[in-house]
């Protein structure tokens, strides 16, 4: 489904994921509890992120089928 909000959710999800893999590389680097505790909740923000980005997503999704259905129906009938 080519949809210009679908696509900008999904672009966002990769940019989430790709500050995560940088979170993840500089976490592993870091030998300071306080500079550790503070990435681990930069990864934690993001990924509330990307599950609300998710979330949006399916209902986005289920959204677009259901008018999709509709219109498949009404064009049956005439």
């Amino acid at each position: 489904m080519d949809d210009p909000y679908l696509n900008n959710l999904k672009n966002e999800f990769r940019e989430y994921s790709g500050e995560i893999k940088t979170l993840q590389k500089k976490l592993l680097k870091s030998n300071l509890p306080e500079e550790q505790s503070m990435i681990i909740k930069k990864i934690d923000i993001i990924a509330k992120e990307m599950e609300k980005n998710q979330r949006q997503a399916a209902k986005v999704t289920k959204s677009r089928l259901k008018e999709k259905t509709k219109s498949n129906r009404a064009s049956r009938i005439d």
